[in-house]
């Protein structure tokens, strides 16, 4: 079955989170006359918010050394696209200083609820959460991807292709969905764990993307002996 996803409104990506619609689903959801948007990415700030996903509270523990990795099951039609090894080796890389803060890094389960608003990730609290992906690796979306949407997908191996006159597929590999996750999605949300200055949403979105440049994609293209890509990326914008 396909998930159907709308075209994001770039300039208000924290009201506005994807919509993953078959048929049915667009008759139920009709009703609630929300924008929608592509997948969010970035914080959280508050659970009782209709666009916001409930999502598991994890008390902070300061006492507790280091962070734990939480492991939900999938979802029907879903798959996590790292594994607790593969999240824990890839924040090792980063220096210690960012890691003071973190306390749970969850992967989490995607719910028929929560398709109607899914995440790559999100970071609430002392812990970040990153959400499954189709289990094919096929995004669907009713309208065109914007010239920032190709050039993210470009970066990290995505490929964009027009399927009909209304259809628009992002299609993944298992590396590239592996590198999107580990190299922009889960610095992206360490990002906003660590800013503690910025207060504006404008701003902590700013840093979070500057921080998934410097300490995600730019370490990683070194690594694999390419060229950074200069890129514009806008993702959620709320904070607990």
């Amino acid at each position: 079955m396909r998930h159907y996803h709308s075209q994001p409104n770039l300039g208000t990506r924290c009201a506005n989170r994807v919509d993953q619609l078959n048929s049915a689903a667009r008759s139920r959801n009709s009703r609630r006359r929300a924008p929608l948007s592509k997948r969010a990415r970035g914080s959280h700030a508050n659970e009782r918010l209709p666009f916001v996903p409930p999502e598991d509270w994890h008390e902070p523990v300061e006492d507790e050394e280091g962070y734990r990795i939480v492991v939900r099951p999938a979802g029907s039609g879903f798959r996590h696209v790292l594994t607790p090894d593969e999240v824990r080796a890839r924040l090792t890389e980063l220096p210690s200083r960012f890691l003071a803060g973190l306390e749970v890094v969850q992967l989490s389960r995607m719910t028929r609820k929560k398709q109607s608003f899914p995440c790559y990730g999100m970071q609430w609290g002392a812990s970040l959460y990153l959400y499954p992906i189709e289990s094919n690796l096929v995004e669907y979306y009713t309208a065109p991807p914007k010239p920032s949407q190709l050039i993210e997908a470009r970066m990290f191996g995505g490929r964009w292709e027009q399927e009909s006159e209304a259809v628009w597929k992002l299609i993944w590999t298992d590396q590239s969905i592996k590198d999107f996750y580990l190299n922009n999605i889960l610095i992206h949300e360490l990002g906003h764990l660590v800013d503690s200055r910025n207060t504006r949403s404008v701003d902590r979105e700013r840093f979070a993307e500057w921080f998934a440049l410097e300490y995600g994609y730019k370490p990683s293209r070194k690594a694999y002996g390419s060229t950074p890509v200069a890129a514009v990326r806008r993702h959620d914008k709320r904070r607990r």
